[in-house]
């Protein structure tokens, strides 16, 4: 990355590129010239791009080193660069990828970093210490929504070690093909869901009675226990059907809910935090709200940070197939082996074909926020997105809903929409979350922390009660991705010890939870 070296300033990425990033808040005017003598021929806004040379119609318009469009008619050199005046390539080929072919860069481990988690019986670790209260079917979210109130109200008060209780609402369970093939995508999710980390494996699920998806279903891998509304109903009860007979109107449903949260509050709170290594981590990295600068600073400095915890041991997850597609061939040749470069090709290939079907393209990705913020379109989207991957071998790739099998760095497929990814790498296992946005976004997930970078200064100062980490101090030169890379590394531990709250967690402010489900409605 180069920069002018007094104001205006852009910022030009690579040698070959043939333009460049506005920096200055407001952006530049026509008629101001740049560093090099480049007089703008059109007001330029900051974060757009700026034509470094004259472009005729035709011309590969370059940025990252990587052709991001032609240009759709001539562009003066000084011209205003977006989306009306460039045409999107191509995506790579699938078939002709290069498969495991970059050997993995020699770093020294990195040792002697710890955070203060909570160790589960599974082997996992936890960063929060949270009752989630799991739902078979959307008819009973407003019952949940009314018991964790009650909960929080009358028994999480005596438990002073639980952080909080969740309530998993969804709108899926019922109404839908339970055994069309694409249908293991949700309720993998769901019961993956319930094993988060932070969860402390206490399953505790919830249903109507006469759903398709059979609240049972979502703890076959243990032994189902059905509450009973007894006296001698069993403290280990971990499912509850609110049609079952035993019950006399809506109280009587709320009290054995409520008897059988408080068997599970009594176990978490019994729960303290420990020294862990950073090999226990399982962090999930996300973007929202790009803009131009994501894959300037905010993204590289996640990058930086990714690569600090693989060396640790730890375990990165990065997602949003749309937004890998057309960077899919600087990914695959960092695959640790061949399986893994052609887990990702099936992946891509699964999702073209998904779209296909619906009747959308990979150009549906980038939103009226990402084009006003200076992204042109998903081919430029994506080079900055894939960025938060770091530089580290690509060791798995996983199918959404599926959970985490290795440490070190796993590509998890899920679409790029916030909440869906959010939902998906939570059930992967994540127990925190690192979010970039350049455009800013208020998301934030009720039983994981979510670390919030901004990609740029301006928004950092509008929303300073929201983000926790402004990575714009790269793009002004005031610090090196390399800063702030090893500070969101130790922000990252600070969270996960609990000793420092994130923004949307001091604010209370969380997203719903948002399936993935490409089965069919019936």
């Amino acid at each position: 990355m180069t920069h002018s070296t007094s104001a205006p300033r852009v910022i030009r990425i690579h040698p070959r590129d043939n333009v460049a990033v506005v920096v200055g808040q407001g952006g530049l005017a026509a008629g101001e010239r740049l560093d090099d003598g480049i007089e703008l021929k059109a007001k330029v806004p900051q974060g757009h791009k700026v034509a470094l040379v004259a472009l005729a119609e035709g011309d590969e318009v370059i940025r990252y080193g990587e052709v991001i469009g032609t240009a759709a008619t001539a562009i003066p050199q000084g011209g205003h660069v977006n989306e009306t005046n460039l045409h999107m390539p191509t995506p790579p080929a699938l078939e002709d990828l290069p498969l495991a072919t970059r050997s993995a860069p020699e770093v020294a481990p990195l040792e002697g970093y710890t955070f203060e988690g909570f160790r589960n019986a599974d082997g996992s670790v936890g960063t929060k210490n949270v009752l989630g209260i799991t739902t078979s079917v959307q008819c009973v979210a407003g019952t949940i929504d009314h018991v964790v109130q009650r909960i929080k109200r009358e028994l999480l008060p005596r438990f002073p070690n639980v952080d909080d209780v969740v309530g998993l609402n969804h709108s899926y369970g019922c109404g839908v093909a339970i055994n069309a093939p694409a249908a293991v995508i949700p309720i993998r999710t769901l019961k993956h869901l319930a094993q988060n980390p932070n969860f402390g494996d206490e399953v505790m699920v919830i249903g109507l009675g006469c759903e398709k998806l059979q609240p049972s279903t979502l703890v076959e891998d243990r032994p189902v226990k059905v509450y009973e509304n007894t006296e001698s109903a069993d403290p280990e009860a971990n499912v509850l059907s609110l049609q079952d007979e035993s019950f006399q109107g809506f109280e009587e449903m709320i009290d054995g809910i409520m008897a059988m949260a408080e068997r599970h509050l009594e176990r978490l709170d019994r729960r303290r935090r420990e020294t862990c290594p950073v090999s226990e981590l399982r962090v999930g990295m996300q973007c929202g709200g790009s803009d131009a600068f994501s894959g300037l600073t905010a993204n590289p400095a996640v990058g930086f940070a990714t690569d600090l915890i693989v060396r640790a041991g730890g375990s990165v997850m990065f997602s949003e197939v749309t937004e890998v597609r057309d960077a899919i061939h600087l990914l695959t040749p960092r695959a640790v082996d061949r399986s893994v470069g052609q887990a990702l090709v099936d992946q891509m290939a699964w999702y073209d074909d998904y779209l296909s079907q619906g009747q959308a393209d990979r150009s549906a990705n980038t939103s009226p926020g990402n084009k006003k913020g200076g992204l042109s379109n998903i081919v430029e989207k994506a080079l900055g997105s894939v960025i938060k991957s770091g530089d580290s071998p690509i060791v798995d790739v996983i199918g959404p809903g599926e959970r985490l099998r290795k440490r070190g760095l796993t590509f998890a497929a899920t679409p790029a929409s916030d909440f869906i990814c959010g939902t998906l790498q939570a059930a992967a296992g994540m127990n925190l979350q690192v979010f970039t946005t350049g455009r800013g976004t208020p998301y934030n997930l009720p039983m994981t922390p979510v670390i919030k970078v901004s990609s740029n200064s301006t928004l950092a100062r509008r929303w300073h009660d929201l983000i926790d980490l402004d990575a714009g101090r790269i793009a002004t030169g005031e610090a090196s991705i390399e800063e702030l890379g090893w500070e969101l590394f130790h922000l990252i531990l600070e969270v996960a010890s609990g000793r420092r709250q994130v923004a949307a967690d001091r604010l209370g402010l969380y997203n719903d939870l948002v399936l993935f489900n490409p089965a069919p409605v019936t």
